[in-house]
């Protein structure tokens, strides 16, 4: 129904825009434009659709629309007619009318996937139960700031295959890195991006232990393993994630490793606090590259390079 161009997840991109787009974000983060000079985005509005609460997503967005010239509208649970029962196809096309490009955070991929059919502006995702695509554009150009480039560069994930270990997996491959991902059994990121993975340049495979997965790795990464909305799943999780906490202990096999969280961290969960805290972790800079890595999507969305 539109010939946008929209982001739902990290392999909308090909390998080369993925670059492209990193690259802007690169030369956008350098830019010191002054006060009275317009940014490249002026005039131009992004819609920002909350079901999820958030810190970074919320901020990096707005944050980053204040940037680039532009203004980020918030749109939370209640601020809408969603709630109260209005079709997210009308939603879409309303708002199509008065922005630039709306970026949604919610709980359900289809629900990005209606809103997207039926917009005439770009989509992007926020955030969805299957998909993270802003985040590993974050979590890319961290390790591209830290390694210089992504060949010869080996992470692992170890953890829950969750909706940022799915798209960080997909990512990586297409950039060329080699990803060894660590979950338990049944807590895998599933065939689907494993399919999706092996049609790019770099590999993604998979193990049950994490000491295998972080040995020598230059990057190791974890989330959460219990996700909003999944709380009543929380005793179980515990369990099945028995020994899969980033500790130093586990860190030995990889002395020389960065350490990656998305954040917000469970410390003493999936990492301990100790870690976080340490020299080696680029959380920090993780969190800071977000805006970055969104205002050069959005740039390349709106084709509006500076």
């Amino acid at each position: 129904m539109t010939d946008a161009r929209h982001f739902l997840d990290i392999d909308d991109l090909t390998p080369e825009e993925l670059r492209t787009v990193l690259s802007i974000a690169r030369e956008e983060r350098a830019t010191e434009r002054p006060s009275e000079t317009p940014g490249p985005l002026e005039r131009r509005t992004l819609g920002m659709l909350f079901e999820k609460p958030s810190t970074r997503t919320r901020v990096s967005f707005e944050a980053g629309m204040t940037n680039l010239g532009g203004h980020a509208v918030f749109l939370g649970p209640d601020d809408t007619q969603l709630g109260r029962g209005e079709p997210l196809k009308d939603t879409s096309r309303a708002l199509s009318r008065y922005v630039d490009a709306v970026m949604a955070r919610v709980f359900d991929h289809e629900d990005i996937a209606e809103l997207a059919a039926y917009a005439t502006v770009p989509v992007i995702n926020g955030l969805t139960d299957l998909a993270h695509p802003c985040q590993t554009l974050a979590d890319l150009l961290t390790i591209q700031d830290t390694y210089g480039d992504f060949r010869n560069v080996t992470a692992a994930w170890v953890g829950d295959g969750n909706n940022v270990a799915r798209s960080f997996a997909v990512g990586s491959a297409m950039v060329g890195m080699d990803l060894t991902v660590a979950t338990p059994p049944a807590y895998g990121v599933g065939s689907d991006v494993l399919d999706r993975a092996a049609e790019y340049e770099g590999s993604v495979s998979t193990t049950a232990d994490p000491v295998a997965a972080v040995t020598d790795a230059d990057a190791v990464y974890t989330d959460v393993w219990v996700s909003m909305g999944q709380e009543d799943e929380r005793a179980e999780k515990l369990g099945a994630f028995d020994g899969y906490q980033l500790d130093e202990d586990l860190l030995s096999h990889a002395p020389a490793a960065s350490v990656m969280h998305c954040l917000p961290a469970h410390r003493g969960e999936e990492i301990t606090d100790d870690v976080v805290e340490s020299s080696r972790s680029v959380v920090w800079q993780q969190a800071e590259n977000r805006m970055h890595a969104q205002n050069g999507l959005l740039l390349f969305l709106l084709d509006a390079e500076s």
